[in-house]
């Protein structure tokens, strides 16, 4: 596919509840009248930025994943967004792609918060997830990847660059500013999806759920209340900006 559009919905997560959770975005997703290919939903899009996940943690036989399932199915279009999952005894941040087909592509949180005690909760992830979807390669990582560059770089000549995140408004400018950064870094485009509204802990957010183009470009306005922004990504733009500043022939290789 030479187009792929993508809707980013950007709303206030109800703390720790993750049927009311589920309730809302059902409507929000429904209401996408538009034909889109990707909906992506934030971190943790069940519960909030929880390191209580004894009572609402799943697992991947669980409702929220069947649910992510026959939306996916329903849209004709793939879900994306962080759940709370447990696993073999263990606790993982765990991002879901979601095909139209039922697929499930998975990606565990590599960097946790440690600012939030995410690490002493939640297992790290050790592994990238690049999805094959539609001819484009998506990098799906989530919010605080975003500080890592390392982690983040395109050695895979992928098209999308994709954050899930819970970011909070004290840090807003770092989100902006790193998003920006990893779009011209990596050549590619990058999106960020981020939440709203006030948590738990009273920690306050205010979105900027964003799509920069391959130089950085911000190409949506910024939003920092409850919206579904949708956007096409073209990669003509991804071809041409490469063919004429071919800059990811003199990145530097590194092993993790």
């Amino acid at each position: 596919m030479q187009h792929l559009k993508i809707a980013l919905v950007q709303v206030d997560l109800i703390w720790q509840n993750v049927e009311q959770n589920r309730l809302q975005f059902s409507k929000k997703i429904k209401s996408i009248n538009e034909t889109v290919d990707v909906i992506v939903l934030p971190e943790m899009f069940t519960t909030g930025f929880s390191m209580q996940p004894q009572e609402i943690a799943e697992t991947m036989q669980g409702e929220t994943v069947k649910w992510m399932q026959t939306l996916a199915l329903e849209k004709k279009a793939a879900i994306v967004g962080s759940i709370i999952i447990f696993e073999d005894n263990n606790y993982y941040n765990r991002l879901l792609f979601v095909h139209p087909s039922g697929e499930i592509n998975t990606y565990d949180k590599h960097h946790l918060f440690t600012l939030a005690g995410e690490d002493k909760i939640y297992t790290s992830g050790t592994k990238k997830l690049v999805v094959d979807y539609k001819g484009w390669k998506i990098c799906p990582l989530i919010c605080y990847d975003l500080r890592f560059p390392v982690w983040s770089r395109n050695m895979e000549n992928y098209d999308v660059l994709l954050y899930v995140a819970n970011w909070p408004k004290a840090r807003i400018e770092a989100w902006d500013t790193l998003l920006k950064a990893r779009a011209i870094e990596n050549m590619t485009y990058t999106i960020g999806v981020n939440r709203v509204g006030v948590d738990g802990n009273n920690l306050a957010y205010n979105g900027h759920s964003s799509v920069y183009n391959c130089l950085g470009e911000k190409q949506t306005k910024t939003i920092s209340d409850e919206e579904t922004v949708i956007i096409t990504l073209n990669k003509n733009h991804i071809s041409d900006t490469r063919s004429k500043l071919n800059f990811l022939a003199d990145k530097d290789s590194f092993t993790l």
